[in-house]
């Protein structure tokens, strides 16, 4: 059985490194709904998987200098606390696996849906960002993108919520919304601060659910075991073919999973 983890885990790192997105988009439903995991017991080994495969990311992001910590510290200082209100808000409701499933299912469902329209019109709300703060279309500066305190930090609040209940948001959703709020920064910059920034996220959440005893750990071996390996080759991959393509193909595939959850 643990073999089929790693192969999972295989699948889903190749998506990773190809179009940069898609953990926990395409990871927790696949525990859910084709190894039949309990809905919270795969969103709490989702977390710490994910918390252990950005780690790489970051440090290599971090060492080219594309990190930029003020934004990053603004969207922790309202992820982690609402992470870890929502952990506790777990823990006094403290549900069965039938009602969390009954719960979780739907907000999943909508994740999956948001972050697939973010991967169509990602372009479109990069262009809205620009017309709303009243900046040129040009190329932009090298220098450091001043941080907008109050948005940033209830983008933290909303991500820091969504990811605990689904491990679904620090992702797709996550870097969409920074290009709306920050639609000079080039693209490495925004994918470094949502790295960065979902490392803390979930970890924090992941051990939340340590805490709450929803974390499977032999799964999250298998899932590493095959993941870190064709994470480097879905990057290699990348290269080769049409990102465009990749984000058509991983959104439609979100949206299947997305409406396959409602209707379950």
């Amino acid at each position: 059985m643990l073999l089929e983890y790693i192969v999972g885990g295989a699948l889903v790192g190749a998506v990773v490194g190809a179009t940069g997105v898609g953990g926990g988009s395409l990871m927790t439903p696949l525990l859910t709904l084709v190894f039949g995991l309990p809905a919270q017991v795969a969103v709490g080994t989702d977390l710490l998987f994910a918390s252990i495969t950005k780690l790489s990311g970051a440090i290599a992001h971090w060492r080219r200098g594309n990190v930029q910590w003020p934004i990053t510290g603004w969207l922790a200082l309202g992820s982690v606390p609402a992470s870890l209100g929502t952990i506790a808000a777990l823990r006094a409701w403290h549900p069965d696996a039938a009602q969390f499933a009954a719960f979780v299912r739907p907000a999943l469902a909508a994740a999956l849906l948001l972050t697939a329209s973010s991967l169509l019109f990602r372009s479109q709300i990069q262009a809205l960002g620009r017309r709303f703060t009243r900046m040129p279309a040009v190329a932009p500066a090298p220098s450091p993108t001043p941080a907008r305190p109050l948005p940033t930090f209830v983008l933290g609040l909303v991500i820091g919520v969504m990811v605990t209940l689904t491990s679904v948001g620090a992702g797709a959703v996550g870097v969409v919304a920074l290009l709306y709020l920050y639609p000079t920064l080039t693209a490495k910059r925004l994918v470094a601060v949502d790295i960065a920034h979902a490392i803390p996220l979930t970890l924090v959440a992941g051990l939340g659910h340590v805490a709450l005893g929803t974390v499977n750990w032999p799964v999250l071996g298998a899932l590493l075991v095959g993941s870190v390996p064709a994470i480097a080759l879905g990057a290699f991959l990348a290269d080769r073919l049409p990102e465009k393509a990749l984000r058509v193909v991983l959104a439609a595939m979100l949206t299947l999973i997305g409406t396959r959850l409602v209707l379950v």
